[in-house]
Parts: structure tokens; sequence; C-alpha cells
């Protein structure tokens, strides 16, 4: 490695899906002047969409190419497996969901390595930047509920008894492990922080067509399939508080076998200070308030990757401020 690393910003890519709206336009995207923008993938490298590099000298590079030239010193040797699949280990969005998502459950990797070719399972987490009063999610299912009454309920229509409402608020996070059945529901933006796959599985549309009349695929059998059917009527959990000393409050918020995610809290003027070893590259998405890292300015909501080999790095709050920080490994 002869380049000097640095934290890497990047240029989103949209996708117009038809749940979408212009509400990411309140959290500084700069979107195409028409049409709805139902997505914003912040730090992609996945076939469906790759993100450009917009600062410093690997400026133009795209992530997969970067990933290319550095290896793990980019992604880590906690990642190492990515590196042997080429293919990079996490994926960030930005959702707006004008109008509610499909009812849909992702497969884990097992299942999606044998049936959907080289394509990952997808275990996600949510941070909710913004809900209307009354918002709820879909988040597993009801009491009572077996794969026969589930099926039996797509096929008369009335599925419904079998999904499990939570209402959730500005702020909440949302753990969602593959085989969950899940849907964000209308009125909500989220920041989502999950494997670098695209696999969905819907059971269900609300009866919508596509802009050509036509209704979206299901894929009913799959998902019924890897839907855990014993994650009945699952709670939110509350941040696990690993800090808080100095003007700077840090939470574990999802931890699991692909990602942690903290939630990092820091005062005005309060400083910061890391260390990228080698071990595993980190994303620092700033959700409120300015702050730089190793001089990189950030403003919110906006997400940078500090590459795994990057060495110490320094995070100033200039304001009051909300971090998400995701890594791979303890």
């Amino acid at each position: 490695m002869t380049k000097k690393l640095y934290p890497l910003l990047f240029t989103p890519v949209f996708k117009d899906y038809i749940w979408g709206g212009r509400n990411l336009e309140k959290l500084g995207r700069e979107l195409p002047t028409k049409g709805i923008i139902a997505e914003s993938w912040d730090i992609a490298a996945h076939k469906d969409g790759v993100s450009m590099v917009s600062n410093g000298i690997f400026s133009g590079y795209s992530l997969i190419e970067l990933q290319d030239e550095l290896g793990l010193d980019l992604i880590g040797k906690n990642n190492q497996w990515a590196q042997e699949r080429g293919k990079f280990p996490l994926l960030i969005k930005l959702l707006d969901a004008k109008r509610s998502l499909s009812v849909q459950v992702h497969p884990d990797d097992h299942y999606a390595l044998a049936n959907e070719k080289n394509e990952l399972g997808k275990t996600e987490m949510w941070l909710v930047l913004h809900a209307k009063k009354g918002a709820e999610i879909i988040l597993g299912v009801s009491a009572g509920t077996t794969p026969k009454k589930f099926r039996t309920g797509i096929e008369k229509g009335n599925l419904e008894p079998h999904l499990h409402y939570l209402p959730v608020k500005t702020g909440d996070h949302i753990c969602v492990p593959a085989g969950t059945l899940h849907a964000i529901m209308d009125g909500i933006i989220i920041a989502e922080i999950q494997q670098n796959s695209n696999t969905t599985y819907r059971v269900y549309d609300w009866n919508r067509v596509d802009t050509d009349g036509i209704p979206r695929p299901l894929h009913i059998d799959k998902a019924l399939d890897v839907i855990n059917f014993e994650q009945v009527e699952p709670k939110l959990s509350p941040p696990k508080l690993i800090s808080d000393n100095e003007g700077i409050r840090r939470s574990t918020l999802c931890k699991n076998s692909y990602f942690t995610t903290e939630k990092i809290e820091m005062g005005a003027g309060t400083h910061y200070h890391g260390n990228c070893l080698g071990e595993t590259l980190e994303i620092w998405g700033l959700i409120e308030g300015q702050a730089s890292i190793n001089e990189v300015a950030l403003n919110a909501v906006q997400f940078t990757l500090l590459p795994a080999a990057l060495g110490k790095f320094e995070v100033v709050a200039k304001t009051d401020t909300l971090f998400l920080r995701t890594y791979v490994g303890n």
C-alpha cells in the first residue's frame, strides 16, 4: 500500500421503487429533479448498485474497484471470506417509505447460496430517522401462526391475523435477522445497515401494481421456506450501554455474526480517538449534527468508510452529534 488512506465519502445510488417519495431531500440528498426515490444506497458494491468515491485521491473509483486495489487494507482481516468471494461485506442505505413496503422476508446465507446463485442472505438493522405519528412496522408473526395457517391466509387474502405490528418512533432501532417476516409501513424514513445482498421474498404487496399496471412478483414458496415462525411477537430491544464519560456515550444497538452497530453520542467539542489496525473496516454515519473524522468534514445525514488499515483516527464533534458506528467482529 503506497497511497495514504483516509475517510472515504461516496456518491449515492438512487432507487425508484413504487413505495418511495421525495423525503430524502430533507436529509440533504440532492435527488433527480423529477420522480420518486425510495432508497439511497450510500455505501454499496453490489451488482444492482455501486457507489463511487467522491473525495481524495481515490475519487472516481467505484467501491468494487477500490476493493480490488486495496483488498484487506480496505475491508480487514475479519472479512477475509468477503475478499475470497469478491464481495464487499456490507451495504448502507437510506429508505423513504412514503408508502408501505411489501410484507417480506430475507433468507440466510445457506438458503441464498443454494437458491440465488452467488447471492448472500440478508441480516439487517434499522434506525428510524423520522416516523409520523402512529407509525408502525411489521416484525415477526402473531401468536398461533403456523406455516399452514400462514399459507392459507395468503391464499384467502386474509394475512392480517398473522402479522405482528409494532409502533415505532424517531430514534428507535430494530434488529432484523434473516428469516424475520417484516415490513416498513408508510410514513417512516430509516437508515439501514445490512449484509451486501438484494435478495427479498415478498409474500404480500397490498394488491399494488407497478407503473405498467402489473403486480410485482411474489415469492411465496421461498418465503415459507425461510420465515422463522418461532419469532412470535418480538419486542424492540433497548440500546446496551458500553460507556458514558467525558461527554461521549456509547451504546450497542445490534450485534450479530455479520456486523456490530453502535450508537455514539458526542457533546459539542468532544474528541473520540480510534485506531483501525487492519482487523475491520469501520463505517461511521453522522445522523445528527456536524463533525469531522481526520479533518474530513461530515454533515448529517452522511456516511464515511474508514479503511481497515487507516490507523489512528480522530472524530471531532463540532456540535452535539449522533453517530452510527458499524464494524465487523468484536
